[in-house]
């Protein structure tokens, strides 16, 4: 049997700890991160009936490091690696070869270089190779429901010059008529602009202010580092289609409230071969969720557990980049042992076909692009 872990961390300190330690739902949430930050990191459940097509079988841990986002950001950097390593130790005891970083564990620092330098007995991988492969897909399945054209489409890259934001506008501006690079740097814009022009199909141009960029935009890919959300209802055009990449989220929750006229997805959500179950390590009786629907996760998650189903246990995306090749190599290894996109995903609730419809009508738009497979 292959083994794996994948850390996980509260996104938000009230709602998450509380899971926990429910007292934390009364106190602030400045002191529940001073709280917390004292504490060392813990195995938060246990990963069962994992099983790939192949047959191979998988065993793994959720290890919870208890920092926020805000807190990633905000302690020294060696405060930060100190408690990922922790999380890599206890995943050494645990038996794992591999190891992913979830969430904004993947975004600190470097991307998980150094911390691979500090614990060279265990591989590790951020699973932003994957979550790439199933953003896109995600974004033109959701584009032809909503009606577009791909090849005639406008898309904008919110955190264009991140790694998951350049190689999602590489791969797309091969597809659509045009692409917004969306970012805070001038100069990365510039660059990245420079290497995809002449690369693809589409026309290419940057631009700094989110509203400018969003304006024009069939479909938004979005993959900030921010902490707080950075798109609101005012920002999207009638029909478009917004994958949400990021955690924290890119995408206001005014967003649901107010626009019934958009498609928002969460990108990334994996139906997992096997029966994955998540009982809760200190109470076995009790399931571990993350919202989702039974027997799905994150594509970053999945990353980790195909390549130790392949008994790839070696470093794989790391770093800030992620290239064409790593994205085409991990959706073999995707088919291979069964990993496919799941169903659609909206702030915490399954979109259905009645839902799309709904939203396909409100936006003025008849009948999806061709007919979904």
């Amino acid at each position: 049997m292959q083994k794996f872990a994948f850390i996980i961390h509260p996104i938000d300190a009230k709602r998450d700890v509380s899971r926990k330690y429910p007292i934390a739902r009364y106190l602030p949430e400045r002191m529940i991160e001073w709280l917390i930050q004292r504490r060392d990191p813990l195995v938060m459940a246990d990963v069962l009936g994992i099983r790939s097509i192949t047959g191979e079988d998988l065993q793994g841990w959720l290890i919870a490091c208890p920092l926020t986002p805000r807190q990633m950001l905000e302690l020294p950097i060696d405060f930060v690696w100190d408690k990922l390593q922790k999380c890599g130790e206890i995943a050494i005891e645990m038996g794992a070869g591999i190891m992913g970083l979830g969430a904004f564990t993947s975004v600190v620092g470097d991307g998980g270089i150094t911390l691979s330098k500090r614990l060279p007995n265990l591989a590790i991988t951020t699973g932003n190779s994957y979550t790439v492969a199933t953003a896109i897909e995600g974004a033109k399945r959701g584009s032809v429901l909503m009606g577009h054209d791909l090849p005639q489409t406008h898309v904008s890259i919110v955190g264009a010059t991140g790694s998951i934001g350049a190689t999602c506008a590489e791969i797309l501006a091969r597809e659509v008529a045009s692409v917004t690079l969306i970012g805070r740097d001038v100069g990365r814009l510039q660059a990245l602009k420079e290497r995809l022009d002449g690369h693809g199909r589409a026309t290419i141009q940057i631009e700094t202010d989110i509203a400018r960029g969003l304006k024009d935009a069939d479909i938004v890919i979005t993959v900030t580092s921010a902490v707080d959300a950075v798109i609101m209802p005012e920002h999207i055009k009638r029909g478009a289609v917004v994958c949400d990449v990021a955690r924290p989220r890119d995408v206001s929750v005014r967003v649901a409230k107010e626009r019934n006229d958009v498609l928002v997805i969460e990108g990334g959500v994996v139906a997992v071969p096997g029966d994955m179950r998540l009982p809760r390590h200190d109470a076995p009786e009790k399931p571990f969720g993350f919202g989702f629907p039974p027997g799905t996760a994150y594509a970053c998650m999945s990353e980790t557990m195909m390549l130790a189903l392949d008994g790839r246990y070696e470093n794989f995306t790391l770093g800030k980049e992620v290239t064409v090749a790593q994205v085409d190599e991990i959706s073999l290894l995707a088919e291979k042992h069964g990993f496919h996109l799941a169903g659609f995903r909206s702030f915490e609730k399954a979109v259905s076909e009645e839902v799309i419809a709904s939203i396909r009508q409100n936006a003025g738009v008849k009948k999806p692009a061709i007919a979904p497979a």
